[in-house]
């Protein structure tokens, strides 16, 4: 009974094994947001002009509410160094000798010497370089105004492709200034960013589910 019990669990972990993954994600809230409903006030007057339904003729078009959308342009390009080296060396020397003994039992070691030396030397040198660049574009969804008029942002981009799915999400904080010509945005321009790009494909799928492989290896002697 135990036996049947036993291959029933491990049937159960490989099907779950088997099944679709959702990357993890870095990016802060929800991906979208409904625009918010208006409350519609009543006519105070019979005239033409209501200011509760007022639309400049050539408003900007910029997102300024919850639920407008505009499109983030990604080109991030990071660079990184690092050289460190260090080195220490200790020597040390013991010199003895015996040079009179009282006792006679003691005489024959009368002029008996001891020499040591030692000697330690450390040295360690390490450098490490980094290069990364991420460019494409994503439209994201004002999630929430701030008091100070700035954009919460947060939107995401998935692409199937053959077996696989590409996730790219963004979250973020936009100042309306930094809006551009057709409602775009560098990613630059974005504060408190969260930016990633990942995939469910079967490469990146064996590393999230390596807890399978270390719940094996947690009991069968190698």
């Amino acid at each position: 009974m135990n036996a049947s019990r036993a291959l029933g669990s491990i049937g159960l972990l490989l099907a779950l094994a088997g099944c679709g993954t959702t990357p993890s994600t870095i990016t802060q809230g929800p991906t979208t947001a409904r625009p918010q409903v208006q409350a519609v006030q009543a006519s105070g007057n019979g005239a033409i002009y209501q200011a509760a339904a007022y639309r400049p003729l050539f408003e900007d078009r910029r997102a300024r509410q919850v639920g407008d959308m505009l499109t983030i342009v990604i080109n991030e390009k990071t660079q990184a160094g690092k050289a460190a080296s260090s080195n220490a060396s200790k020597t040390s020397a013991v010199d003895s000798s015996i040079s009179a003994v009282a006792g006679l039992p003691l005489k024959t070691l009368q002029g008996l010497g001891v020499n040591a030396e030692a000697s330690n030397t450390y040295d360690d040198k390490s450098a490490v370089n980094s290069s990364n660049t991420f460019s494409g574009s994503v439209t994201v969804t004002v999630i929430d105004v701030l008091p100070n008029g700035n954009l919460v942002v947060a939107g995401e981009k998935q692409i199937a492709l053959d077996k696989g799915t590409e996730y790219v999400r963004l979250s973020g904080v936009v100042q309306p200034d930094t809006i551009q010509a057709g409602n775009t945005v560098s990613s630059s321009k974005v504060a408190d960013a969260r930016l990633e790009y990942r995939t469910s494909a079967k490469f990146d799928k064996a590393e999230m589910m390596s807890w399978l492989a270390r719940f094996f290896l947690s009991f069968i002697p190698l």
